[in-house]
């Protein structure tokens, strides 16, 4: 035990000492961009997770926008598990074409991603696991009220869950008005 010990140490510090050592005399290509959190993970074979569902959609560029510029997009690739509340391009046309423009400059930054957080709930919560009056308390700390009529779902009395995408992290439901924290 003792021998195999010191030859996963030998072993480790060539290991080190030779990337170390090749690595020095090397510069990196600049032209090369270094991926950085989950979002660079580069998987064509997995399902796909909530955000590359979301790019992958053509009713979603709004959406997609919104994450980018609100810093999400490593969070929202991360294992979860998630469920995403996700509104369509649709559904933003609905919000002031004033108030989004505002939303998405950098300094408000932080009202954006409180909205966007509004749209999501840690865990994976499927629409035929959904009740009436079911409350979920959203990443924000604030809580949506669910109700149920004849199998369709509504969020907060205005949004509907139009459709259901599963994803590797989680749920994506597509709704069609935006969630708005009071």
């Amino acid at each position: 035990m003792k021998y195999l010990f010191q030859l996963l140490v030998l072993t480790l510090g060539v290991s080190v000492w030779s990337a170390c050592g090749s690595g020095a005399a090397e510069s990196q290509d600049a032209a090369a961009p270094a991926a950085v959190g989950q979002s660079g993970v580069q998987d064509d074979v997995s399902q796909k997770n909530i955000v590359q569902i979301a790019v992958g959609s053509k009713d979603h560029t709004t959406l997609v926008a919104a994450v980018q510029a609100a810093s999400l997009v490593d969070a929202l690739s991360n294992a979860g598990p998630f469920t995403v509340f996700a509104p369509t391009d649709a559904a933003f046309a609905k919000v002031p074409k004033e108030t989004l423009d505002n939303l998405m400059k950098p300094e408000n930054k932080a009202a954006l991603s409180n909205i966007l957080e509004y749209h999501t709930f840690v865990g994976v919560v499927k629409k035929e696991q959904m009740r009436d009056g079911q409350k979920l308390n959203q990443v924000n700390l604030k809580n949506i009220t669910l109700a149920v009529k004849d199998g369709v779902v509504i969020i907060n009395g205005t949004a509907r869950i139009v459709a259901s995408v599963p994803a590797s992290n989680g749920i994506v439901h597509i709704i069609d008005t935006v969630l708005l924290p009071e």
